[in-house]
Parts: structure tokens; sequence; C-alpha cells
């Protein structure tokens, strides 16, 4: 990425938890200069204090971008401090769950340039996929800064509305903890077979990591895979179809899943 105008006019990077560092070590691994970043941060990482970055140092007057990832519920206490910047030539991007665009217009004025975007839990390993959607007054090329930035840990996908953001949360944003459990389930399924609980862990963790790892690198669609594993009257068949009953199977129940995430956002975004 071309970090030149964000070298010259700073970027803030409102929360440095798990998320704001994984995209900051992104950044400066990517090349920006650590004394472009100023980080606010209430309780600063030993990690973060040690990149060189300006840690709750006085903030430019007109930095290129404001990056907000304080967690929703220190958003109200946060995003005021900010208000000067709104309506002028600063860029916000949003990694906040929840908050919509209209919360941020409503602090920083509607003529403010906002991305507001969704990325998960696997950013921390670089393996993220974000979605984003600009305002407005978010230009195309705020959109590919956004996007470039948030390239730094991982795939981004482009939004054509903001009432997609619902469906995205409950997809990839809650995702990783549907495969979790996907873990979990399978071990307890390994144990009651007979196996030690330990081995069975084991067993089920190398598989979905190496399935995930097979299915990004596969040319193949996940339906393919699928039927590649699949002998006819194998064992594989014999869960297949259990796990694909139309009633009871698994696409039915992670639908419900999905619509209940996607629900939720909706009820927490009013």
């Amino acid at each position: 990425m071309d970090f030149s105008e964000i070298s010259q006019r700073g970027l803030v990077l409102l929360g440095a938890g798990k998320m704001g560092s994984a995209l900051l070590q992104g950044w400066l691994s990517g090349g920006l200069s650590p004394a472009a970043v100023y980080a606010v941060d209430p309780n600063p990482s030993d990690w973060l204090k040690a990149q060189g970055v300006q840690i709750n140092a006085p903030l430019p007057a007109d930095p290129a971008v404001v990056l907000v990832a304080v967690k929703p519920q220190m958003m109200g206490a946060a995003l005021p401090h900010l208000q000067s910047y709104g309506g002028g030539r600063t860029l916000f991007v949003s990694v906040a769950a929840g908050t919509t665009i209209a919360a941020y217009e409503a602090v920083l004025g509607a003529a403010t340039p906002i991305v507001r975007s969704m990325p998960n839990t696997p950013a921390a390993v670089g393996r993220g996929i974000t979605a984003i959607i600009g305002n407005a007054h978010a230009t195309a090329a705020h959109v590919d800064t956004a996007e470039a930035l948030l390239s730094a840990v991982g795939q981004v996908v482009r939004l054509e509305t903001e009432a997609q953001i619902d469906a995205v949360t409950a997809v990839s944003g809650s995702g990783p903890a549907y495969v979790f459990h996907l873990i979990e389930a399978l071990a307890a399924a390994g144990e009651a077979e007979g196996l030690t609980a330990e081995m069975a862990m084991q067993l089920a963790r190398a598989t979905i990591i190496g399935a995930g790892e097979l299915a990004r690198q596969a040319p193949e669609s996940a339906s393919q895979l699928r039927i590649n594993v699949t002998s006819p009257g194998g064992t594989t068949a014999a869960a297949l179809e259990v796990l694909m009953e139309p009633e009871a199977g698994f696409t039915p129940l992670l639908r419900r899943a999905v619509k209940a995430a996607a629900d939720r956002g909706r009820a927490l975004g009013k």
C-alpha cells in the first residue's frame, strides 16, 4: 500500500487491543513508519510500547485516517474527543461491532467520510476476512484506503448496503466460534467412540485445520472437495447421510443459527 498521505498527515488508532494491535502489526510490517501512528489506549500493552509509535501523545491537527477499534461500550466516552475531525478531510474507519454509520454521523456530522467494517478474529493471525461499506461522503478513494488498511489482516469484501452487515456478522464475524464448536463436538464424538479425550481433540483440531487449508489451496469448490472424500456406500457416505438430512441435518441447523445471530445483530443495531 502507498502510505505517503498517512505518513504526512498521520493515522490515529483509537483502541489498541487485539484487533487494533493486529492491524498495527500488519501496517508496520507493510512499511508504515511508526512515527506516523498515534495510538490512543488507556492501558497500552508492552508490545505496543515497543513498536515506536506515539502513545497517548498530542494528536495531529488533520490526520489522514482515524481508525476506531474500541469496544462498542467504550464508544460513548471515546468518540466525542474526535469531534473536531468530523466534517473535514479525515477518514473514519470503524472496526467496532454494532456501531452504525448513523451513530458516527450523529457525533461527527453527516459530512464526515466514514467506512464501517466487520472483521473477524482470525485477523490476529493474518487470516481474517473483513466486509466494508462507506457512507454517502466516503469517496472511491476513501473506500480504497480503508480496504488497503484492512487488507493488512486478511481478505476484504465490499458490501452493497449497510443492512448486509448483520448477515456478515452472523457468517464470518461469529463464524469462527461455530468452527471452534465443531472441533469440540467432533472431539466429543470421537471420545464417545472409544478414543481418549486428548487424542480425539488432537484428531478433531488437525482435521478442521487441514480441511480448511485444503479448501483454501484447492481449485475445486467445497461441494467438489466433499464429493472427493466420499466413496459410494463407504464410511463418509454413512456420516453424510446423517449430516445432510433435509429436516434435522447440518444445513437447516446452521441456517437457524446464522439467522439467530443476524436477528440479534439487527436488534442490537436499533
